[in-house]
């Protein structure tokens, strides 16, 4: 009997042989389990005896097969790894920025933002909530340089309008601050998040509260007399406080959605490294490599044009030359407008060309035009160089440069409109969400092109390279000759 049952078992693995060799072996794992069965089989398996003449005297028993598990095998994984919940957080918190920007350009175009003339970070979450408290607030604001110079006129009923702009203006700037802050702290600490997003939440954490201490900032300088007779100016926000706050608005929200698409990039590489290694080979391509710099070009240039957008707003140059494509009757104002001496703070003018380029109503116009021009001309010429190298672009980045090519043509159409139409409060805004998305859009296009962290990079090296139908037919015929009775 012994000797029948060695017999039994060399035919076991011959026929084991005979079958591996007919089956491509793709995946790591799947070999590991051949090589399980083999041993079992030469270690004489457990068998059993039958009564039953008309069954075989004994069976092997099924070895258990064990799926892939990467952080067994690969421990660098669970430290390099983030949560796919936090990618969603973070891009959904990135929405809530896009909207405090675009609240915050209707509370510019209202004229709202200096109704509120105290900053109180905690009592100040509640409005007034009865008749004195409203009378009281209203008192404090007639003693505002806007009251006594712009707005004498206004009754109690008004003053409620432009006060809720502001208000729900800072209370969604602190709901962000929540929303940010507190989740941010539990992923930390549940060990969802890898060290390298770590860093970036504590960067984003940081710009958070700067943020609002320079919207504080930024709302004071309307408030004080005193700035405003230096700047010349009627009772406004200094240009520079305003695009200080809406830039970092800006880095904020790119910081976040740049940070999540990141995440989500990275989770897709480790759940199929075959097609991340495709992707690594053709990122890697000499022919990607101007278009990453152009995409990079493009999200400056975006920036920038928002920027210059943020200057022609605090300076109120959109009412200065309604017509379009001309300024005026001429294709240019003329330098005399350009370069006004009366914006010069020194005797010697060497402040001239600097002074009128920020401060300028009219050449601020002219630089915020100019921008314009070239961002849609550089997105339409890198739209048709992209065509030209289309075989070696990712489809993803291909439809991204087409969404951007939409974008920014009809950014450029809300341009126009605005200019021709007078400033209008809701073409304005539009407007204002449309450099947002455009900003939005060309991130997305460079994020695409990124190259992968050398981390990341080598990490997916070490992940078994299997297609998911191959492994898994192989596990299954596996199973299969582990399970036959012989």
């Amino acid at each position: 009997m012994l000797f029948r049952n060695i017999e039994v078992g060399r035919q076991a693995a011959r026929l084991l042989t005979r079958t591996s060799s007919r089956l491509a072996w793709q995946s790591v794992t799947a070999s590991r389990a051949l090589s399980s069965i083999r041993q079992q089989v030469r270690k004489a398996p457990s068998f059993s005896f039958r009564t039953s003449a008309s069954t075989r005297p004994f069976s092997f028993s099924s070895p258990v097969l064990r799926p892939y598990v990467a952080s067994e095998s690969n421990p660098m994984e669970s430290r390099l790894k983030t949560s796919k919940n936090v990618a969603y957080w973070l891009i959904g918190t990135s929405g809530l920025v896009f909207g405090i920007v675009v609240l915050g350009g209707l509370t510019r175009l209202t004229e709202s933002g200096l109704s509120i003339t105290e900053w109180k970070p905690v009592t100040g979450t509640l409005p007034p909530m009865n008749q004195k408290e409203w009378e009281e607030e209203f008192i404090k604001y007639k003693e505002s340089p806007e009251f006594k110079l712009l707005n004498s006129h206004i009754d109690l009923d008004e003053f409620k309008f432009i006060f809720f702009m502001e208000w729900i203006h800072r209370l969604w700037g602190r709901a962000i601050g929540a929303v940010f802050i507190l989740p941010a702290v539990y992923f930390a600490v549940s060990k969802k998040t890898s060290g390298h997003v770590n860093k970036r939440l504590f960067g984003l954490a940081g710009l958070l509260g700067l943020q609002g201490f320079v919207g504080w900032w930024m709302v004071k300088s309307g408030l004080d007399q005193e700035q405003l007779d230096a700047r010349k100016s009627k009772p406004t926000v200094s240009q520079y406080r305003l695009t200080t706050h809406l830039g970092t608005a800006f880095f904020l929200y790119m910081g976040m959605l740049w940070t999540g698409l990141e995440i989500l990039r990275e989770c897709k590489w480790i759940k199929n490294p075959v097609q991340a290694l495709s992707l690594f080979k053709k990122l890697d391509s000499p022919a990607i490599g101007p278009m990453r710099k152009i995409s990079l070009g493009l999200l400056a240039v975006s920036f920038l044009t928002a920027m210059s957008g943020g200057m022609v707003a605090g300076l109120d140059a959109g009412w200065i030359y309604n017509t379009w494509p001309k300024m005026g009757e001429q294709w240019f104002p003329s330098s005399r407008e350009l370069m006004d001496e009366n914006f010069c703070r020194r005797e010697d003018k060497k402040d001239l060309w600097w002074r009128n380029l920020l401060e300028n109503p009219v050449t601020v116009q002219l630089v915020h035009r100019t921008c314009a021009y070239v961002a849609f001309t550089s997105v339409l010429a890198a739209h048709m160089y992209a065509i030209k190298k289309k075989a070696a672009m990712p489809k993803n980045a291909m439809t991204s440069l087409h969404v951007m090519m939409g974008v920014v043509t009809l950014q450029a159409t809300l341009g126009i409109l605005t200019i021709l139409y007078l400033v209008p409060i809701s073409l304005a805004s539009i407007h204002q969400a449309g450099a947002l998305a455009l900003l939005t859009s060309s991130l997305v296009f460079a994020s695409q092109l990124r190259k992968p962290r050398a981390a990341m990079r080598n990490m997916i090296i070490t992940l078994p390279h299997s297609s998911k139908v191959t492994s898994g037919k192989i596990l299954s015929e596996a199973s299969k000759l582990a399970s036959r009775p012989l």
